[in-house]
């Protein structure tokens, strides 16, 4: 026979120092700031979407804190630009790492041209013969990407051919040129007007990637040397920003090699000073909120949780002051509305 329970003895919430949750009452909440604070004390993935504009706040509030931004999927033909932008603006960001085709894309809108929503009824094979592009449920024309090229062959010209270039180096000129020719506002070019480094670690994974390797094929074929692309001019000159500063956060969207990459500086850091003898101290993200629909039980890097990355010295342990949040959602439903409840706060 099973004994029974001692009902004196049952914990009250209240013993354990458990937070009580709060029904949402939405005709009370009138402004999104309102709306996300309260869902903080519901359940499920509202109560995550409220937790992590707190960890955001927190972030952007520690003003001693070096703030990277990694960003992968579609979100600029997904017309998320200009969060990344008002994040940027205002000062939240100190570093982006994306996908080049979410920089070829946010090149493409901020140099003025257009996407367009896909007609179901359009088949693949139809857009193809018509250079529609299409993504998901969004089309990029193949003209807007000749048109960026022919850019970004202007923005190649400028510089001494067989110069070596990194990603953050050639961005920022595109940045540059962005902003001379006043072309609207745009990731690259308030990443520009900022300071803000934007790496592509998977660099030729990308239309601009591939426009650059064109631009080399053309330099040969007229008896010029080709540009140089190093990547580790990336890694070094991320690492050195890192190094200025005791406290690091990051804000994901997606995963990938945007957000491994970022993370792995802690572990990079830390087998230079073990192998060699820099003497650095250990630097691990205290702050990271992520916002991903992939799931972790499928074993994929996109899935992997925080605490995974808290056995590989990339994060601070929640038991030592960590602040991490992953919103399990779909980030254009999730992302703006976590963006504008912090500028809300931080007025």
């Amino acid at each position: 026979m099973t004994k029974k329970r001692d009902a004196e003895r049952y914990g009250t919430g209240h013993d354990d120092g458990l937070d009580p949750l709060v029904p949402l009452d939405v005709a009370r909440l009138d402004t999104i700031d309102a709306l996300v604070s309260a869902m903080a004390d519901t359940a499920f993935g509202g109560r995550r979407l409220g937790e992590a504009a707190d960890v955001l706040e927190e972030m952007v509030r520690d003003e001693d804190c070096f703030r990277v931004v990694t960003i992968s999927g579609a979100m600029t033909i997904a017309k998320q630009g200009l969060v990344l932008c008002e994040m940027i603006d205002r000062g939240w960001v100190q570093a982006v790492v994306a996908t080049g085709a979410l920089m070829t894309h946010g090149f493409v809108e901020g140099a003025g041209m257009l996407h367009f929503k896909h007609r179901p009824a359009m088949r693949d094979e139809e857009l193809y013969q018509k250079g529609y592009n299409r993504v998901y449920d969004t089309i990029e024309l193949e003209k807007n990407l000749d048109d960026a090229e022919a850019l970004l062959d202007g923005v190649l010209s400028e510089i001494e051919p067989g110069t070596t270039l990194s990603s953050h180096e050639l961005l920022a000129r595109v940045g540059r040129m962005l902003d001379r020719h006043d072309a609207g506002r745009a990731i690259l070019r308030s990443a520009v007007e900022r300071d803000v480094p934007i790496y592509v670690p998977a660099f030729t994974d990308s239309e601009l990637g591939l426009d650059f390797a064109i631009h080399n094929h053309r330099l040969v074929a007229e008896g010029r040397p080709a540009f140089g692309f190093d990547p580790f001019l990336d890694l070094e000159d991320f690492a050195e920003r890192v190094r200025r500063h005791d406290r690091l956060g990051i804000f994901t969207i997606g995963g990938g090699v945007p957000r491994n990459w970022a993370q792995q500086i802690a572990p990079y850091l830390e087998i230079c000073a073990d192998r060699l003898g820099t003497n650095e101290p250990i630097r691990r993200y205290r702050y990271a909120v992520r916002i991903c629909p992939e799931p972790e039980h499928w074993g994929g890097l996109s899935g992997c949780s925080y605490t995974e990355g808290v056995s590989w010295g990339k994060f601070v342990p929640e038991s030592e002051g960590g602040r991490h949040v992953e919103v399990h959602a779909d980030a254009t439903i999730a992302w703006p509305i976590i963006v504008r409840a912090v500028i809300e706060r931080t007025r």
